[in-house]
């Protein structure tokens, strides 16, 4: 187990962050944002994080068990890379019908995220890789993350808010870390 302080500081010095997106990068459940997609560049306008990160040449990832389309927008508008984003391919029939989800997606099973955090230290060599989440599916991949870091500030759980050894309700926090 990891104390608060050595939580902050493998934060500080981490390879890459790994964000949820439902509930978390956006400030909705991505079923809700299907529906009103171009409100997306709002949901996210607080995410200086991201920004940030990048500067430090700290690795971005966005890891969803939501719709890739949705959050490959996200990803997008927060100049993140879709070879960053880990979500769920919807499948169409030829014409045009719903025809399910790609089900050999590491993110359409259960421990789908902490899958995808081994995958990135596997192909990357990430030392140190933190995961922010707002669920316990977020919680649960830690391990594989080297640190979880619990996020409330669009839906609280308390599972999350009770478990995590750092929980946050405002991104701002984070960016304050990085300037110190």
């Amino acid at each position: 187990m990891v104390s608060h302080s050595e939580l902050r500081k493998l934060f500080y010095s981490a390879d890459a962050v790994c964000f949820d997106v439902d509930s978390t990068v956006i400030r909705e459940e991505g079923i809700d944002e299907l529906a009103k997609i171009c409100g997306v560049e709002d949901a996210v306008s607080e995410m200086e994080l991201v920004s940030r990160l990048q500067e430090r040449n700290v690795q971005v990832f966005l890891i969803s068990g939501g719709f890739r389309s949705i959050v490959e927008h996200v990803a997008s508008k927060l100049n993140i890379p879709g070879t960053n984003v880990f979500a769920n391919r919807l499948k169409f029939y030829f014409n045009g019908e719903y025809a399910g989800f790609d089900e050999t997606q590491p993110t359409a099973e259960s421990g789908g995220k902490g899958k995808v955090i081994k995958l990135l230290k596997e192909k990357f060599h990430f030392k140190k890789i933190i995961m922010i989440g707002d669920g316990a599916t977020d919680m649960e991949a830690c391990p594989p993350a080297d640190a979880f870091i619990g996020f409330g500030g669009n839906v609280i759980r308390q599972q999350v808010k009770d478990n995590a050894k750092w929980y946050i309700t405002d991104f701002v926090e984070l960016v304050g870390e990085l300037e110190e």
